[in-house]
């Protein structure tokens, strides 16, 4: 609980209105879209305006209470869970697109704009944000940016962090920065822009950003591809991207994936399949036709069962709204659904889907995979029941396995999810105990006093790194 002292200097700041400190109203803020995660909020703050954040962030730090910022808390990676109490800072208010600069091709907006609010907004004068994480009708640009959100269209396109290209951020001093600009080229200094995204609000509270657009594409198309096995699947990921071609979208669903999607969205997708390949070209009508014609023709080279085309482009945005429905779909089967994200290179692919199958049936767990196959981001969702205690207990274990088998493999333990509280013991096997320290020095430098999101990123204890051989 707040002392009376700081709840009135917060107030004093926000007004009362804009301070929730009640059990019932804290209790949402309480846990995020990271299964089996919960610690409640001394606060939650509403600031209306960038001045707001630096004074409320230098009361905290002179009072050392915790700061979470918080957008819609579709995180997976428990990175908004107020895990050591404080404050948890919301950007409702804070939630305008400031200028879409159709001159330098740019959009400047608050944290709290919704994502797909400010993807139509920018497509409305023919331009385009590619980033399209799953969450994007409820996910705020502000988590985005603090989780460094990926999407179906990455592979062609990149990430959020390919896209920032300015910042304001309240430092956990108070300080408020600029970092970047409206700037094709900058090089002066370091790049504090490239840190603070993916930095899961451990370095500061972003309250502002400018996004680079790009002209929108004139066309797209969407393909299907059945396969019996998986590993045909795969070669025709590799083949494509030999062929140097670059899908807008190329996504990898399993059979059991694929059952439950068609169960829930009804749009036809077969389910006796071994595998299924979702792949959208987009650009000059030419340039579509023609790639998709060539991935259409080494699907076949590559022993796919068949190639259906979309006829529309309706048709073709239904068979993607299908695929993004995959964890809603996988969600209904059991009370706790912990979706993953090992990435391996994408060469990786078939073999890190067999693994993954494998672990499953060592532990006993019931795992689906589908994902990014073109970057080799796979998503292993497992159905579960975080009341079963000794299931839960063999699901982590599952887990740990497919972590080192990704690392074994060249790959990482997260993609795109962030390594919030989670994948916070692992993060040493990625980047090694020196990596680690590097970058606990850095936290240390701009954040002394421990006040962004702590309990973030850096485990109290780190697992001990496995070899898995499979």
């Amino acid at each position: 609980m707040l002392s009376g002292e700081v709840r009135a200097r917060l107030v004093a700041i926000v007004g009362e209105e804009n301070l929730l400190d009640s059990t019932q109203d804290l209790i949402v803020y309480s846990y995020d879209a990271t299964p089996n995660y919960q610690a409640m909020p001394d606060a939650a703050i509403m600031p209306r305006q960038t001045q707001e954040v630096s004074e409320i962030v230098k009361v905290c730090n002179e009072e050392k209470v915790p700061i979470v910022p918080r957008g819609s808390g579709t995180n997976l990676c428990a990175g908004t869970t107020p895990v050591e109490g404080g404050i948890v800072i919301l950007f409702q208010h804070m939630d305008q697109i400031i200028e879409i600069d159709e001159e330098n091709l740019t959009v400047t907006v608050e944290p709290g704009v919704i994502t797909q609010e400010m993807i139509e907004a920018v497509e409305e004068v023919n331009l385009f944000y590619p980033p399209d994480p799953s969450s994007m009708k409820i996910s705020t640009i502000g988590g985005n940016i603090n989780e460094n959100s990926g999407g179906l269209r990455g592979l062609k396109y990149g990430v959020t962090r390919d896209y920032v290209i300015g910042l304001e951020v309240v430092l956990p001093n108070g300080d408020i920065i600029r970092t970047g600009g409206k700037l094709a080229k900058d090089v002066a200094g370091y790049d504090l822009t490239r840190l603070l995204v993916g930095s899961e609000g451990t370095l500061g509270i972003v309250t502002e950003a400018t996004l680079k657009l790009v002209p929108k594409p004139k066309t797209k198309k969407t393909m299907l591809a059945l396969y019996d096995c998986l590993e045909d699947a795969a070669k025709t990921v590799s083949k494509t991207i030999a062929a140097q071609i670059i899908p807008t979208t190329l996504e990898f669903l399993d059979q059991p994936t694929v059952q439950v999607v068609e169960d829930f969205a009804n749009i036809g997708l077969p389910t006796d399949v071994g595998a299924v390949l979702l792949i959208e070209q987009d650009g000059e009508p030419e340039v579509v036709e023609r790639d998709i014609e060539k991935i259409a023709q080494i699907c076949r080279e590559s022993n796919a069962l068949s190639v259906e085309v979309a006829e529309t482009v309706e048709q073709g945005e239904q068979l993607t709204a299908a695929r993004r429905s995959a964890l809603s779909a996988l969600a209904r089967m059991k009370p706790t659904t912990i979706l993953e994200d090992a990435t391996v290179p994408r060469s990786k692919i078939a073999e890190m889907v067999r693994a993954i199958e494998q672990i499953a049936e060592d532990h006993n767990v019931q795992i689906c995979t589908f994902g990014h196959a073109g970057d080799g981001n796979l998503h292993p969702t497992c159905m579960t029941d975080a009341r079963e205690k000794e299931e839960m207990q063999r699901v982590e274990e599952a887990f740990e396995d497919i972590f080192a088998k990704a690392i074994d493999l060249g790959g990482t333990i997260t993609g795109e999810h962030g390594v919030g509280i989670m994948k916070a013991p692992y993060l040493a096997w990625k980047v090694g105990e020196e990596g680690v320290t590097a970058m606990k020095a850095i936290k240390q430098a701009l954040d002394p006093n421990n006040i962004m999101n702590p309990g973030k990123m850096f485990a109290k204890s780190a697992r001990k790194r496995v070899v898995v051989s499979r």
